[in-house]
């Protein structure tokens, strides 16, 4: 491989060239599904290919092939090129990459158990076990149970001296069910909605949730939610659990603080960003307690490695910091350009959230690697959950996300979630509520929160398939949060 990265780098290193770098990225994914208690889907796939993208003249050019043979390399070199030649004509101004120091190293996830090695029939019969245990609860009508492994294996290297290897291994399991009566249906979810949880772990993740352990409580809870009541309207003090928290955290923080989205490269696919420029280091995005973190070095989080996908290693720096918007999502490109439009007031604020972060990465190897979400999570805080339920006299504890719609500059949301508790005079009742919806804005939502649980119930979520792009790439992401109480948040809709 070495010799197909050297062969490369000989072949952009032409008069004019800024910088240029290639990826070769082999993907291994392996899925597994049943439902009631049949197996649905046993999938297993492996591509193999490189990209190369140069820099020639203050302009971007990228090609891609998964032919390793001379003439190929060659000829998508010369791709590249001519695609950076042809976009120079079109330049407003060149790109200019902020420094990075050039590293040769090595990263591996810290597995205990490989997930590829373990039998499949071990995997399925897991799976089988956890539906029959969902099948056994009446008023089912039916119910799933998935699991997933992904490993991805990176050469990268670049015309400033970059080598670096990377072995990163992501698994994810998780069930859901279906109840019906009559006209009515209710699910829901373990330990989180839409397949699950993941986590840069290997199969001892799969061990840790104990699917077959959980499937009957969380069917009890669909039946059950089938004759609950409507969750009431009005406004609540709300406490999110974690799960749900992920999300908000993923679509009101996230994506808002993509530079590259503030800059307006997302805006004709998915829109800008409230978070502007200039409201950096002045826009009070939430309360005091607020701190909010992007960090890809957070223990077996989906947005975890050493080295992104320009070669920057993995770091940490607030994006929220006492509830001051302080820092964005980053690349060697947009972060000169943000430098260069802030005020001599506003860089002494932010100065130490400069910086880059490791944030720049591709879908696989076809894809021109794009600004991604690492791992973005709340802080923790100082509460016990039990001691925050005593302190909420009149509210509503939700949880797994149901339902989500956000506006495309990211501010007003509304979210749903699988179920609602009753919380009453500083107790759990018991009580639940169905089809549970909450709505706000995002500065409002957030200003309006008081208390975040500590760190015993803190929890790394995985989002495997968040989406951005054109041509569309997933990233997996992870997001860190504890449950958390926001203040007189509107719940459902008031009928006039």
């Amino acid at each position: 491989m070495k010799d197909i990265v050297n062969s490369v780098l000989d072949h952009i290193s032409v008069r004019g060239l800024d910088y240029g770098d290639v990826r070769i990225v082999t993907r291994s994914t392996e899925s597994l599904s049943t439902r009631d208690s049949v197996v649905e889907a046993v999938e297993s796939s492996q591509s193999m290919g490189l990209g190369i993208r140069v820099l020639f003249n203050g302009a971007w050019g990228f090609a891609a092939t998964n032919d390793f043979s001379s003439e190929s390399l060659k000829n998508t070199c010369q791709k590249a090129l001519k695609i950076a030649k042809a976009t120079v004509r079109l330049l407003h101004k060149k790109t200019v990459l902020y420094p990075a120091r050039s590293v040769k190293a090595r990263y591996e996830t810290k597995i205990a158990i490989d997930p590829f090695t373990v039998p499949l029939s071990k995997k399925i019969a897991l799976l089988l076990a956890t539906d029959e245990e969902m099948r056994k609860v009446k008023g089912i009508k039916t119910c799933q149970s998935f699991q997933k492994s992904w490993r991805e294996e990176k050469i990268f290297a670049s015309t400033e001296g970059a080598l670096i290897e990377q072995k990163i291994t992501e698994t994810g399991a998780g069930l859901e069910c279906l109840a019906i009566d009559g006209n009515e249906a209710q699910n829901r979810s373990y330990p989180n909605s839409f397949r699950g949880q993941f986590k840069t772990m290997g199969y001892e993740l799969v061990n840790q949730l104990d699917l077959p352990g959980h499937a009957r409580k969380t069917a009890e809870e669909a039946v059950a939610l089938l004759k609950a009541p409507e969750c009431p309207a009005g406004d609540f003090d709300l406490i999110l659990d974690g799960n749900q928290l992920a999300l908000q955290i993923h679509e009101s923080c996230g994506h808002p603080t993509e530079l590259d989205r503030v800059m307006g490269f997302e805006a004709a696919y998915a829109g800008t960003s409230f978070m502007t420029v200039e409201n950096l280091g002045k826009l009070k995005y939430g309360s005091s307690i607020v701190n909010l973190t992007a960090d890809s070095t957070t223990p077996t989080g989906l947005g975890t490695f050493g080295y992104d996908d320009e070669g920057v290693p993995a770091g940490k720096n607030y994006l929220v910091k006492n509830g001051l918007h302080v820092g964005y999502l980053t690349s060697r490109e947009t972060l000169p350009m943000l430098i260069d439009l802030l005020t001599d007031e506003q860089k002494a604020i932010v100065k130490d959230n400069l910086v880059l972060t490791g944030c720049m990465r591709a879908d696989g190897w076809e894809n021109i690697p794009l600004v991604r979400m690492v791992n973005v999570s709340l802080e923790p805080g100082r509460w016990n959950f039990a001691d925050l339920i005593k302190d909420t006299k009149d509210g509503l504890f939700l949880s797994t996300n149901r339902s989500w719609s956000i506006d495309d500059r990211r501010i007003n949301f509304q979210f749903g979630t699988e179920i609602a508790y009753e919380i009453k005079n500083g107790k759990l009742t018991g009580k639940i509520f169905k089809n549970p919806i909450y709505s706000g804005i995002t500065p409002q939502f957030w200003n309006s929160c008081d208390a975040i649980c500590n760190k015993n119930h803190w929890e790394i979520w995985g989002t495997p398939n968040c989406g951005k792009g054109e041509p569309s790439q997933l990233a997996h992401t992870g997001h860190g949060a504890s449950p958390a109480r926001f203040r007189k948040v509107k719940v459902g809709f008031k009928k006039n």
